[in-house]
């Protein structure tokens, strides 16, 4: 149980504050925070996570590293789905959250536009209008590169005290590439809460934020078990 309250907790603090930068900060005129201040966000809340209950959970805040450390073999399978409805569930709490105060100033969810409470999207809901064929592209490449650099950050053969700071800095980076493309997924829990407080068509767009970050998951965590994992001689 303290390893799935550590998951909620983390994908908790990863969609509100990731996302809260989005909701509260970057729409406001000469505040300076724009694409670069969101992906710092997102990397920030991962970063510090990471330290603080990565040490009892693993630190995965995340349907797809979830799955993607599974299919590397570093996790086993009976914990899966648990971690996943953890990170589900914290991700919507934090979703609640951020409507929760978001309300307090008479606002309202334009489901019709890209982007609706920091949803995501392709097509016409796509930030800068991307198919669903880029789209997917997207999602999966940046989530199979995304568990190479977590796997490969937490080897044993490799120095783990900074391994937070390669995570977060990957996922900053990740979101400065893909937030005019899908406004950022590679994470079915931080989709699925805004879309499912957004309603409309974000929703109806949902399934491609779990098919294409865990497809690139688990294409991530086997390349890196069979091409590039180092094994004691």
């Amino acid at each position: 149980m303290r390893k799935l309250f550590a998951e909620f907790f983390g994908t908790y603090w990863l969609v509100f504050g990731g996302c809260g930068s989005a909701l509260f900060a970057a729409g406001i005129p000469n505040l300076g925070i724009g694409f670069a201040g969101v992906s710092l966000a997102f990397g920030l809340t991962v970063l510090t996570m990471a330290y603080a209950v990565g040490h009892i959970s693993g630190g995965h805040f995340n349907p797809a590293v979830s799955v993607g450390l599974w299919a590397s073999g570093r996790f086993s399978g009976k914990d899966l789905l648990p971690y996943i409805f953890s990170q589900c569930f914290g991700a919507l709490a934090a979703g609640a959250t951020l409507l929760s105060i978001l309300s307090g100033k008479g606002f309202s969810i334009d489901n019709t536009k890209a982007g609706a409470f920091a949803s995501n999207g392709y097509g016409a809901f796509s930030p800068d209008g991307y198919s669903m064929t880029s789209a997917f592209i997207a999602e999966f490449v940046l989530t199979m590169f995304f568990l190479i650099i977590i796997i490969g950050a937490t080897d044993k053969f490799a120095n783990g005290k900074f391994a937070g700071i390669a995570i977060g800095l990957a996922l900053t980076l990740i979101h400065l590439i893909s937030i005019p493309i899908t406004n950022t997924s590679v994470n079915p829990a931080r989709s699925t809460s805004q879309a499912l407080i957004a309603q409309g068509e974000p929703l109806s767009q949902l399934w491609l934020f779990w098919v294409a970050p865990i497809a690139g998951a688990l294409v991530g965590g086997f390349v890196y078990k069979v091409l590039l994992e180092k094994t004691e001689e």
